[in-house]
């Protein structure tokens, strides 16, 4: 089954509110905790440095996000978050996903990819992203609350492009 990578298109974010709002929604990976409407993820989407979506059989199963992880002296370095449909987990979605967002963050100038808050109970995303040689940072404890109210333990990653 292929997989291709590709610049989001107006028409694909119907299917990326819903991948995104279920990673949202399970609570345990993302920051944010409210859900996109389809006014709000147009803007939201429209002000990344890139977004990509993951295609299988014509339809979106997963995308990203790229931005600058901050400004200044610091706007080489990039951030990303993914998002896979729970129904394409474990089909290598996650790991084209990753590949793509370096390719894009190099063209577009950045020179390190930084992830501020992969939970550890993130196991899939921890192993793929030591797989695609992501250095860990440490442990921040309790630096995340999930929809329980449980806080747990993050880890900051990064990868010079």
């Amino acid at each position: 089954m292929d997989i291709i990578v590709r610049k989001y298109e107006p028409g694909d974010l119907r299917a990326m509110i819903q991948i995104w709002n279920q990673v949202v929604a399970a609570g345990n990976a993302f920051p944010q905790e409210e859900g996109l409407t389809p006014e709000s993820a147009a803007e939201f989407f429209s002000q990344q440095s890139c977004c990509g979506v993951a295609v299988r059989e014509g339809a979106v199963c997963g995308l990203y996000i790229l931005h600058p992880n901050n400004v200044g002296r610091c706007g080489h370095i990039a951030n990303a978050s993914y998002a896979v449909a729970e129904d394409a987990r474990g089909c290598g979605v996650g790991e084209k996903l990753v590949r793509d967002c370096m390719a894009r963050a190099r063209e577009l100038g950045f020179r390190i990819l930084q992830f501020n808050a992969v939970v550890t109970s993130n196991l899939p995303a921890i192993r793929l992203y030591e797989k695609l040689g992501f250095v860990r940072m440490g442990t921040i404890p309790g630096g995340f609350r999930d929809r329980t109210g449980t806080y747990q333990d993050i880890i900051p990653f990064y990868h010079t492009l």
